[in-house]
């Protein structure tokens, strides 16, 4: 994919400067040092002037110490770049590259510490480098980003010793980036990839003509055995002499809308991400396989007022527009106003097009707005709606209790459980596809839901 090139954060360098403090210390051999003149404390219980000579032998670690502290070059001969490898994504790890440039004429040992946010990476990543004079070096880290957005990267810290190793410095390059966390890329990929064999399965079934795919004009042909009457070409027939069949194709050039519920019901945690960190991951596998297939794919995110719009469009600029939007989504607080999302979509949306809304469903005695914002889209548009379960509710609605503590929770789950089923099959009745899916199942399901409607040509 061309486009992850162009989502990778820039590459930025700068040279290093004193840090605010001191900005010297002591190496690891000078205390090494002050330890071996201990040994001048055994004869000294003997005879006190040998007691002098640990003294002299402490004076001379401290002018060793000045002598390499001297020695070190000043923290400006030191040029610091940090460069990405791989577009920052939800829970995938991507490595990160810290390059050091030795202006100096002695060779170096630094430790480094990028100071990145929490949202790139849970602890601070260190590197141990050893630069030759005039030479450049450079070593490599993991990150796995935990949050979505933009983070900025900034600060690296770093100090470095001599050959000696007696004394150091301590610097700091502040190298500022500007970096975009994507939904899991990898999971679109995956989907990418399984796009690519189902078109050539489908393939397969058009050759050997099976209902169901497809039906956008493609060719014409001879008529074989097997094929349908229903789709002779009569006037085709009529000039060649001969019966002509035609050849049909999933249909092309489709609208897709993805609304997205950015609500307070989609804050909950899932395995360590939220519901809506399971959509936005979704709805872009979702995106690159409709991309794939020439399909136009528009974005509609949305809670008390609409946060991120994206008309309906195709090309790899489109996917890009979506995975800026999707990384940009955040969850409110607040309860999201179903209504003005659809009255929006059908606003703008006037032609008939596949509306995947992907949601949670409040546990309340009253029909959710959202089911009834759903209902208002289906006169014009094909609604696949998604509300994301959880897996747990669904274990505890199944097991036996056996006290009674455990049978008021098993009953609390199976009437959730049960009305979820009814706020669902009452979509169906009015004509929606509804479903309900594990946040960890949501994506396969988005995917296979969308190629089994192009392929029956339900749209």
């Amino acid at each position: 994919m061309n486009h992850l090139a162009a989502m990778i954060p820039a590459p930025n360098e700068a040279r290093a400067r004193p840090t605010k403090r001191l900005g010297v210390a002591f190496g690891y051999r000078f205390f090494l040092l002050l330890l071996i003149g201990l040994i001048w404390l055994v004869p000294a219980f003997a005879d006190q002037r040998f007691a002098y000579a640990m003294l002299a032998w402490d004076a001379l670690v401290i002018l060793a110490w000045i002598a390499d502290l001297r020695f070190l070059p000043k923290p400006e001969a030191l040029l610091i770049r940090r460069t990405w490898l791989a577009p920052p994504a939800l829970s995938v790890k991507s490595q990160v590259s810290i390059a050091v440039q030795n202006d100096s004429s002695v060779t170096l040992h630094l430790d480094l510490l990028d100071s990145l946010p929490t949202a790139l990476c849970s602890e601070p990543p260190k590197l141990n480098l050893t630069v030759s004079p005039n030479k450049e070096s450079e070593a490599q880290y993991t990150t796995r980003p935990s949050k979505r957005g933009t983070a900025k990267a900034s600060l690296v810290y770093l100090r470095y010793q001599g050959p000696m190793r007696i004394a150091e410095r301590w610097a700091v390059a502040e190298i500022p980036q500007q970096v975009t966390i994507y939904p899991d890329l990898d999971e679109a990929k995956r989907h990418a990839v399984y796009l690519i064999r189902s078109r050539q399965i489908e393939l397969e079934k058009r050759l050997s003509h099976i209902r169901g795919a497809g039906r956008a004009f493609e060719s014409l042909r001879k008529y074989r055995d097997g094929d349908e009457f229903r789709d002779i070409c009569w006037t085709a027939t009529a000039r060649r002499g001969e019966l002509v069949t035609r050849l049909y194709e999933l249909e092309k050039s489709q609208t897709i809308w993805i609304v997205l519920d950015t609500g307070r019901l989609m804050r909950t945690r899932v395995a360590s991400l939220s519901k809506l960190d399971h959509a936005t991951t979704a709805a872009l596998a979702l995106s690159q396989v409709a991309l794939y297939t020439g399909d136009r794919v528009g974005l509609l995110a949305y809670a008390r007022t609409i946060r991120q719009r994206l008309p309906a469009t195709r090309g790899s600029a489109q996917l890009r527009q979506l995975m800026e939007s999707l990384a940009a989504v955040r969850e409110d607080e607040w309860e999201a106003d179903h209504l003005q999302a659809a009255s929006r979509l059908m606003r703008d949306q006037k032609r008939r097009s596949l509306v995947v809304w992907i949601t949670d469903l409040a546990e309340t005695a009253m029909t959710p707005e959202v089911i009834e914002a759903a209902s208002a889209l289906l006169p014009t548009h094909l609604v696949l709606f998604v509300a994301i379960g959880q897996a747990d509710l669904q274990q505890v609605a199944s097991q036996r209790p056996e006290n009674v503590d455990e049978m008021y929770a098993v009953a609390a789950a199976q009437e959730i459980v049960h009305r979820r089923e009814l706020l669902l099959a009452r979509l169906r009745e009015r004509g929606a596809l509804a479903v309900e899916a594990d946040s960890a199942k949501l994506a396969p399901l988005l995917v296979n839901s969308y190629l089994e409607i192009k392929q029956k040509s339900k749209l």
